[in-house]
């Protein structure tokens, strides 16, 4: 375990002087009225001390382990070797762990998320692709421990066309928003008579859900709310009031809908909600676009350019075009286990990656 590597990367002074700070605002006149902005700083501090104490921990149990190792070869003392080897496993997991928590320290990283699918254009086969993806984003919630509400849905024939669903849990944001673009899938289609394979394609689209603590302002006078019948797959699914709720934003054209819950004010809430997190990303591309100016040209995450590809014939692959990381249990990743992949891009944007994407990729094959 090279801890010279990650040098700087973990910083107690600013982290301690962080702490304070926030300690500080908790004894301001007025903290307690607000109690999202409270709740949120509360939070913070709780976090921030975790941090320090997993990294104290880490240390102490690095220098127990030194010690251990230190006496096993002075006393040639070879029974002692299973459990060092044990501690030091150990004593890496919990590195990578913290490690990846490190990265996470982006202004919106500890949020919960807003994830959108789209299926692309091939009718029943896309919209199907797009349901196997709104299914594994919906486990890998599970096994974190994460909650999932739908937000908007519109059903279609074979599977789902778009949804939109808020993934609630710390970090949400931070993990989930390497999973922003294209998502291509190579298979047999379970739809061709003639059991040809197919490519399908599924955009993600991937926001915090934002707090108080950070500032967008949407000026009443810029945008339009219309309000209509909430629609479903029929039956007890489809509203008889117009309780579903469509905000479109004037200036920037971004139009935000919400028909999950029954109640139309609850609905313009959460749409409300979506678009401040639209338009905080909106905001930060052009903040990034500029400073783009001064490090050079990035390509970015189009329609045409997926970032990870998934085959299920001729053979089984999952492979992340950007980090090149893959994996051959397809299974395994559709039923949510893509840890692998989201801590992949997390260190290989740190190590100085760009999300570009490779012009080919020959090794994944296309339809028959």
């Amino acid at each position: 375990m090279k801890s010279k590597q990650f040098g700087g990367i973990f910083d107690l002074a600013s982290i301690t002087e962080r702490i304070a700070q926030k300690e500080q605002q908790t004894l301001e006149p007025g903290f307690w009225q607000n109690q999202k902005v409270s709740q949120a700083v509360m939070t913070e501090i709780k976090m921030l001390k975790n941090r320090v104490e997993t990294w104290s921990s880490l240390i102490k149990q690095i220098q127990n382990l030194d010690e251990i190792l230190s006496l096993a070869i002075e006393e040639n003392e070879a029974s002692l070797e299973g459990e060092i080897a044990s501690t030091y496993n150990s004593i890496k997991d919990s590195f990578e762990k913290a490690l990846t928590l490190e990265l996470l320290t982006g202004e919106a990283d500890k949020s919960s998320a807003y994830v959108s699918i789209h299926a692309g254009s091939g009718g029943t086969e896309a919209c199907d692709w797009a349901s196997m993806l709104f299914r594994m984003y919906s486990r890998w919630a599970e096994r974190k421990g994460f909650s999932v509400e739908i937000i908007d849905m519109l059903e279609a024939e074979g599977g789902i066309k778009s949804v939109t669903m808020q993934i609630d849990g710390i970090y949400a944001y931070g993990y989930l928003k390497s999973e922003s673009g294209v998502h291509r899938l190579v298979r047999i289609s379970p739809f061709d008579a003639n059991a040809r394979r197919h490519t399908s394609f599924a955009s993600v689209s991937v926001l915090p859900v934002l707090d108080d603590t950070i500032e967008v302002i949407i000026k009443p006078e810029d945008i339009r709310i219309d309000t209509y019948r909430a629609g479903g797959a029929g039956g007890q699914k489809v509203n008889k009031t117009d309780s579903a709720v469509r905000i479109t934003h004037l200036p920037t054209n971004i139009v935000v809908t919400c028909q999950n819950e029954r109640s139309q004010y609850k609905n313009k809430d959460v749409a409300m909600s979506v678009l401040k997190s639209r338009l905080y990303e909106l905001y930060q591309k052009e903040k990034e676009k500029e400073n783009a100016k001064y490090v050079g040209e990035k390509k970015e995450n189009t329609w045409g350019s997926q970032i990870r590809s998934y085959v299920f014939q001729p053979y089984t692959l999952v492979k992340d075009h950007r980090t090149k990381y893959s994996s051959g249990n397809i299974q395994a990743v559709m039923d949510g286990d893509i840890d692998g992949f989201i801590e992949a891009y997390l260190h290989f944007m740190w190590k100085g990656g760009t999300a570009s994407i490779s012009e080919s990729d020959d090794d994944i094959p296309d339809e028959n």
